[in-house]
């Protein structure tokens, strides 16, 4: 009597790629996606990035003469950056290294199927340049003070962007044909999606450094931004010839969750009129947060020649407002095109999104775009 032999685990998992490979090939129509044999796929990629981002506010009352009005921009210089995709089918992971110095790192996830995809991606990076633009009300006199230039610390700047999306004609359409070249469109074809977006975005200038910048700001020295959007749009694949493939889709949302926490920070200076005198503030003491008179701000000089005050300038944390804005319309614009050849294939894709931010005196625009060149091999 013999015992059946139990399967090897390199045969468990050929029998698990074949299963996966007869579900890919089962859900799509063969005469205009084509599933390719090789499931493997290695991929170089070359980036460009823009991310910017406008923040005003207004405090105090303005229209009385009293308070001031501000917009910082956070405008950093396109980012090149060069990576590499690595994935099975739909699925896989990317890194991508800036090539300029200190200019930031990402990370991203895909996973993409005959009706579904999602992509995560995570970015950081430093800058030291922002506009500032400040108009100040205050005893009948109106005051703009403008800062562009070399900051004294970096602003680090982080993101998160989550997206999903849902394809109605999905048998016959690839949104992924275009993008990440895990199957091929054989065949013109169009088709309805719908959309999900979360996207996070943080912006830390609070080193003191930067106090000058800080209190410039309205004493602002941290914004965190949340919104989670949904829309409907449309995408359509042109196959011109055999192996090319263009495609564009544009998806409206609809923003029903927004959210801007912006962190305080005090000063030891204040950028009021002086009502008395100034020279008997003495020492400023960092631990207790005053000058030696008991006080814990000090009028600026108005003097604009006199600028060693700048060097005791000192900042801390001292709270926090979070504003909240009803619903909101933004756009995802996304063409790509790619040209597939044996087992390799080369592409270009561009993506543009928009995110704002409204609510009584503040106002967020956050612009998030890329242009990217990639070529694979199918393995």
């Amino acid at each position: 009597m013999t015992q059946e032999s139990k399967p090897s685990l390199i045969e468990r998992l050929h029998q698990a790629q074949q299963y996966l490979d007869d579900k890919a090939k089962a859900k799509v129509d063969p005469h205009y996606i084509e599933v390719p044999d090789k499931p493997w796929r290695v991929v170089l990629r070359y980036k460009e990035s823009v991310f910017d981002v406008d923040y005003s506010n207004i405090a105090g009352n303005p229209s009385a003469g009293d308070g001031a009005e501000y917009e910082m921009c956070f405008e950093p210089p396109m980012a090149p950056s060069i990576g590499f995709w690595v994935g099975y089918r739909g699925t896989g992971i990317s890194f991508a290294k800036s090539l300029r110095k200190k200019e930031g790192t990402t990370l991203s996830f895909s996973t993409t199927g005959a009706k579904y995809g999602a992509n995560l991606r995570l970015r950081g990076f430093d800058m030291n340049e922002m506009t500032l633009i400040s108009t100040i009300y205050g005893d009948g006199k109106v005051e703009d003070l403008n800062g562009d230039g070399h900051l004294g610390a970096p602003v680090s700047i982080a993101s998160l962007y989550l997206n999903g999306y849902y394809v109605f004609n999905g048998r016959r359409y690839s949104q992924a044909a275009a993008y990440n070249q895990s199957v091929i469109q054989r065949r013109s074809t169009g088709s309805l999606l719908a959309g999900a977006t979360l996207h996070m975005a943080a912006f830390d200038f609070s080193d003191n450094k930067n106090a000058a910048m800080i209190l410039l700001s309205r004493n602002t020295g941290r914004i965190k931004m949340h919104q989670a959007n949904i829309g409907i749009g449309y995408g359509y694949n042109w196959v011109p010839v055999r192996g090319l493939v263009l495609n564009a889709m544009a998806m409206p949302t609809v923003s029903f969750y927004n959210r801007v926490k912006v962190y305080k920070y005090d000063c030891n200076y204040e950028l009021v009129s002086a009502t008395g005198p100034t020279d008997d503030y003495g020492q400023w003491n960092p631990q207790t947060h005053t000058w030696a008179n008991g006080k814990t701000q000090r009028p600026a000089p108005n003097d604009d020649n006199d600028t060693t005050w700048l060097g005791e300038l000192d900042s801390w944390e001292a709270g926090s407002e979070s504003d909240y804005s009803m619903l909101r319309l933004n756009l995802d614009l996304r063409v790509g095109i790619a040209y597939n050849w044996s087992n390799y294939f080369i592409g270009a894709q561009a993506q543009f999104n928009n995110f704002t931010f409204k609510k009584d005196r503040c106002k967020v625009n956050l612009y998030d775009a890329y242009a990217r060149l990639s070529f694979g091999v199918r393995l």
